[in-house]
């Protein structure tokens, strides 16, 4: 790979964009695919997507705008976000949203004030699943609540229209999309009593690319997903919420050494990228997740290195005990491999070290 001008940098290769679309399509035939803007809102990236036929979601109207920017209809855009700023509501409802998350009384009361009779999905806990990249907890309801909240829509003038769940970060085990799909045939049985009929599940996000570990294949997890649905008590739309599978693969973080140290026998690889100008996920996951990892030197001799980045603070480590070439020195380059999302978007300038610039290297 030749160097980029000027490091740190995260190299898109659209392409492959494009190739990760095409497979996940063909792995969840019928699902529709809404892409997770939150982990990779790069101009390019949004308008290939586009382009492809895959939709959006958002969390802020400063996301809404950037999709606007790029002829996106708001009309097809879900605000996933389950708790919202009165203001990014109203926003949104002007622009053209008309599908919106919740997952509490007091957001229905908000949704019901600024977004009058708006379809609204509610978040359903799935709890008690472990992925790569924890990420639930914060949002959620069981299924009586769930149940509740929807037919209480119904009151106050909103349309009940879905059930939406997330599974986590980088799941590795298909079967998780099991129990909360089991979960929302069970909601829509209530309500079925009720006389109310949902429209949409959204089985969310959490599929996972490789890093140091192979996933199971796409096809898997479409097979549990297709299961799921095939045994809900009646057919409703269906829409996925990937982020990291379509864009992970595709980037390419580019550094430059810019020292090395040997201390009580590690070899300390430090880089002008570290955990708080691109890598955070790196604290996130406590170091579990391992980048893949090459250097522009490729001796065949190598060495175990703990690869950190430019800062002061000692958190600031990428990854422990990986295998460089022996000899790295300052100037060298490090390609940190799967680092398309959850990189840029997480950058800040602490400590002074300016985020990756971000380029593509096809057809942009």
């Amino acid at each position: 790979m030749e160097p980029p001008e000027g490091t740190p940098a995260l190299l898109m290769d659209l392409d492959m964009v494009a190739a990760a679309h095409r497979a996940m399509v063909a792995a969840l035939p019928g699902v529709g695919l809404h892409y997770a803007m939150k982990c990779n809102p790069f101009r390019p990236v949004l308008t290939l997507l586009n382009s492809l036929g895959c939709r959006f979601e958002v969390a802020s109207t400063t996301e809404l705008a950037e999709l606007l920017a790029i002829g996106v209809d708001a009309g097809e855009v879900l605000f996933s976000n389950p708790v919202k700023p009165v203001s990014h509501i109203e926003r949104a409802y002007r622009a053209g949203v008309r599908t919106f998350s919740f997952d509490s009384a007091e957001e229905l009361a908000k949704l019901a004030g600024a977004a009058p009779a708006s379809a609204v999905v509610v978040r359903l806990a799935a709890h008690g699943i472990d992925s790569d990249v924890p990420s639930e907890g914060k949002f959620g309801v069981d299924a009586g609540t769930a149940a509740t909240l929807l037919a209480a829509a119904s009151d106050l003038g909103l349309r009940p229209y879905g059930v939406a769940f997330h599974v986590g970060s980088q799941m590795m085990w298909p079967q998780a999309w099991r129990a909360p799909l089991h979960a929302v045939g069970e909601i829509m049985g209530k309500l079925a009593a009720d006389n109310i009929h949902l429209d949409l599940v959204n089985v969310g996000g959490g599929f996972p690319v490789r890093y140091s570990v192979v996933p199971p294949p796409l096809s898997e997890y479409g097979r549990v997903i297709a299961a799921g649905l095939a045994d809900l008590p009646y057919p409703v739309r269906a829409v996925a919420e990937p982020g990291r599978a379509l864009v992970a693969e595709a980037g390419t973080l580019v550094s430059t050494v810019i020292g090395t140290a040997t201390r009580f026998g590690k070899r300390w690889i430090h880089l002008d990228v570290g955990a708080f100008n691109g890598l955070m996920e790196s604290l996130e996951t406590g170091n579990q997740l391992r980048f893949p990892v090459a250097d522009s030197v490729a001796a065949p001799v190598r060495e175990l290195c703990n690869l950190t980045g430019p800062t002061c603070d000692s958190q600031d480590t990428i990854v422990f005990d990986v295998e460089l070439s022996a000899g790295l020195a300052e100037g060298d380059l490090v390609y940190i491999g799967c680092a398309g999302a959850y990189t840029t978007v997480y950058a800040s300038n602490f400590n002074g070290f300016e985020p990756p610039s971000i380029r593509c290297v096809s057809s942009c």
